[in-house]
């Protein structure tokens, strides 16, 4: 760097990376600001700058620059900064002092100066939050201080499942990442291989894989909405179980609520849903393994909407990603290593990282539109759009379902009562959403008994069509003013 180069660098004021001072007098502040270059994105420290932006510089020798590298030892961990003195034009002996800081790389210890960890925000320099400091010493220590390695409370190997740990090792060494003699060693030996197990003691992350516990702390909730939004809900489901118990009953769900087409592919039917099976499940995986344990409050979360399905997990994105750079090509910052590294040796993740990229592979295979990811109120939400949902245009559905709706209402009495006619409402939106809604299911979500609902249907003129177990309801065209 030359004179030139300083003065442009000087000339927006200090920034969220630069950190201006008039002399070494100051050296002890610009040192917290050093330590917060450190825990952020790097940045550079300059001596020698007036308030005004003027380069002044100052006489630097070699008492300077043992003070300088005095005060830099306060400094944990150890630091070698690229430091770099500008002569000043016109000035002999005068040169600015710049010092140049790396960027805090995921997993290192965070810094202190003279014992106080700074960071950061925009061109402030402050103390750094305990909660971020927490987290970033069991970023760089997982195995002593991430939580999926604490001692699980309550739970013995007895209150495993034994037969899903056998089955997860031989699918493991079906695919080559577990050693077949796995297959005869003990449930310890398995679990301590793992690293579920210490001296006798399992730890959390055996506790999510593999207990048969049933504990709020592990739970999953999922809900079918009406419309694009929380406010009506056609079914409402909160599960509690083990990783694999989630993952059956999410995928479930989504069978359920979600169209079902096939096609024969050589000797086998391929089954497909509204949104890619494969991605669905990749999605479901990541936000069970990656969730932030340590939020014993929240859970994860599947919704399904008219137009798309939101699959939340408590926690946010490692500070490396953001939701845009999430879909380009990454390293692996996983939140629980050990469990991570257990679904990998089951076959259960693949290479670590490659999560995103499959989701998307997944999508783009099967024609769908590209998911979203972002972060909201604590949590990280993946979002599936879709144009179709159970066979029907969801675009057109929404252009068409108040015409629909107004249409089918004309056949209604205007002497009908308010309450009667809103529910009259109620089930045009509900059959809407899914023509194939049996009878029991409209007389329990309002309330009222299957008669009331089929003297409703007959009043605004919808009928059943088909079997009774594979058929659908249509608008009844013969059918006049309710009669």
């Amino acid at each position: 760097m030359n004179f030139k180069d300083l003065e442009r660098l000087i000339s927006q004021d200090e920034t969220k990376s630069l950190e201006l001072k008039k002399s070494t007098g100051e050296l002890k502040e610009g040192m917290r600001s050093a330590c917060a270059f450190l825990n952020s994105d790097g940045g550079i420290l300059v001596f020698g700058i007036s308030p005004s932006l003027k380069i002044i510089g100052q006489i630097v020798n070699e008492s300077t620059r043992r003070d300088v590298a005095q005060i830099m030892s306060g400094i944990e961990p150890a630091v070698n900064p690229v430091v770099e003195y500008i002569d000043i034009p016109g000035k002999p002996g005068f040169q600015a002092i710049v010092l140049k800081f790396n960027p805090w790389v995921y997993g290192t210890r965070p810094y202190t100066f003279q014992g106080k960890p700074y960071y950061r925000v925009e061109s402030v320099t402050k103390v750094m939050p305990r909660d971020l400091f927490d987290e970033r010493i069991m970023q760089n220590r997982p195995r002593k201080y991430a939580w999926e390695m604490q001692p699980a409370e309550n739970i013995r190997i007895e209150d495993l499942d034994e037969g899903r740990i056998r089955g997860a090792v031989r699918v493991g060494v079906e695919g080559g990442r577990i050693s077949e003699m796995s297959l005869h060693a003990s449930l310890e030996e398995i679990l301590e291989k793992w690293e579920l197990l210490e001296n006798g003691v399992l730890n959390n992350a055996a506790a999510v894989l593999f207990s048969k516990k049933k504990t709020r702390d592990f739970e999953l909730r999922m809900a079918r909405f009406r419309g694009t939004d929380k406010l009506h809900f056609i079914d409402n489901q909160r599960v509690h179980g083990n990783f694999y118990e989630l993952m059956d009953a999410g995928m479930a769900f989504f069978f359920k609520h979600l169209s079902l087409s096939g096609e024969i592919t050589g000797w086998y039917r391929e089954e497909h849903l509204d949104i890619p099976v494969a991605a669905l499940r990749e999605a479901l995986i990541n936000a069970i393994c990656h969730r932030d344990y340590e939020k014993y409050q929240c859970s994860i979360g599947i919704a399904i909407y008219d137009d798309r399905i939101e699959i939340e997990s408590p926690g946010l994105l490692p500070r490396e990603l953001t939701p845009e750079s999430i879909k380009l090509p990454h390293r692996s910052y996983p939140r629980n290593i050990t469990l991570a590294s257990v679904l990998y040796s089951t076959m259960v993740l693949e290479n670590w990282g490659s999560g995103v990229k499959r989701i998307m592979d997944a999508c783009k295979a099967e024609g769908a539109e590209e998911p979203s990811w972002f972060e909201e109120t604590g949590f990280v939400v993946v979002s599936f759009p879709f144009n179709k949902l159970n066979g029907v245009d969801v675009k057109k559905s929404d252009e068409n379902s108040q015409n629909v709706l107004q249409n089918v209402l004309q056949n209604v009495p205007q002497n009908v009562p308010q309450k009667t006619r809103d529910r009259l409402i109620g089930i045009i939106q509900e059959i809407q959403t899914n023509n194939t809604v049996p009878r029991g299911a409209l007389a329990a979500r309002f309330d009222v008994t299957v008669k009331t609902i089929m003297r409703d249907l007959k009043l605004i003129g919808i009928k059943w069509e088909g079997p009774s177990k594979t058929g659908h309801w249509v608008e009844a065209k013969d059918v006049e003013n309710g009669k």
